[in-house]
């Protein structure tokens, strides 16, 4: 038999078949901060970790900080522009739209700080702070679920969906928020104010983006979706016209006029009502013919807020003043016109031959 030849004796530069800790320096070249961990601490599974452990929780770290503070960044703009009240220095996106357009009367009106103008900024400011932390925490949300290893395609395709059949779902809920939003911005009214909405007729207790509540004249508390408000007639923005017409029947009408200025002057000329009127009152003459006689009408412009008090003093001025000037007695006995018991004939019609009128019986 021929003798088999011995293993060859294993040579002095051969690696290890196997080693405990695997050597990680060479894929540490591609990335820097295994490269850094790895000759910082020489421990291996660190290194090869770091990404894991020590830049994902970094980055995530990093992107709650940026949005926290895009967040304050944003909400501080905000407070600072919906904070002036002033007119004089309302910025023009808080201003209504009447107002950007009315130059003339707001030299006048700088003086007049309205409580409503302070609710309706915060109102702004609070609707605009809530759709800021919406938008950057959500954006904040999904960069971390990014950085944690999700999909986000899928996701973001299911949250269209959603969006979608949500938006068809609850129209009427986007069409009130869309419409009370616009309110809000255009300052069609707000709390305390006298409005007329269609059916619901009253003061304003609370305006919100989807519901606006008002309470009328009899008590009861009406709630009104901000989309189902077709117009609004507000009886408390702006100044008011008292207009009150007084019968006179056949007096003399220029002395009837000249009396109800006088008592409409004097009333306006009063320190306790002198504040109300931004013009004087003025008689304009006889307004309409009746058959008991002529009608003068006496129109004053007041404030939103003094139309009621100057309308109740106002009738109650003119009527005392055609009450000492004496003509109130003329006015009752022009009214008693003697009047014939027997009614008068017709010389011509379909009446019969007694001269009285026809008719169907």
């Amino acid at each position: 038999m021929i003798p088999l030849a011995p293993p060859p004796a294993p040579s002095g530069s051969a690696e290890p078949i196997f080693n405990g800790t695997p050597d990680v320096s060479e894929s540490c070249k591609a990335d820097a901060l295994c490269t850094w961990v790895l000759d910082k601490t020489d421990i291996q599974w660190l290194a090869n970790g770091s990404y894991v452990f020590i830049l994902k929780p970094l980055r995530i770290i990093a992107i709650i900080v940026i949005a926290m503070l895009i967040r304050w960044l944003l909400h501080r703009g905000i407070r600072r522009l919906t904070a002036t009240t002033s007119r004089a220095a309302m910025p023009a996106l808080l201003k209504p739209l009447r107002e950007r357009a009315d130059k003339q009367q707001e030299a006048a009106e700088n003086t007049f700080i309205p409580e409503r103008r302070r609710q309706r900024a915060e109102a702004i400011g609070s609707v605009l702070r809530s759709f800021v932390t919406a938008v950057v925490f959500t954006m904040a949300v999904l960069l971390v679920m990014g950085e944690l290893g999700f999909n986000l395609g899928p996701l973001l395709a299911s949250a269209g969906i959603v969006g979608v059949a949500l938006g068809f779902g609850a129209q009427s809920l986007v069409k009130d928020l869309i419409a009370g939003l616009f309110m809000l911005l255009e300052d069609q009214y707000g709390v305390g104010d006298s409005v007329d909405l269609g059916d619901a007729v009253g003061v304003v207790e609370t305006v919100g983006l989807r519901v606006t509540t008002v309470r009328d004249m009899r008590g009861v508390l009406w709630y009104i979706r901000n989309g189902e408000i077709i117009r609004v007639g507000n009886k408390s923005q702006g100044w008011a016209m008292v207009v009150i017409d007084i019968p006179i029947g056949f007096v003399n009408s220029e002395e009837a006029t000249a009396v109800l200025r006088r008592a409409a002057l004097a009333l306006a000329e009063e320190p306790e009502h002198a504040t109300e009127f931004l013009e004087p009152p003025d008689v304009i003459g006889v307004e309409q013919l009746t058959v008991d006689g002529a009608v003068i009408r006496t129109i004053a412009k007041t404030t939103a807020d003094g139309q009621p008090i100057v309308q109740r003093e106002l009738r109650r001025r003119l009527t005392e003043a055609l009450e000492t000037s004496g003509i109130s007695e003329r006015i009752a006995v022009s009214r008693m016109l003697p009047r014939s018991a027997v009614p008068p004939t017709f010389s011509s019609g379909t009446g019969d031959s007694s001269g009285t009128p026809g008719g169907a019986t």
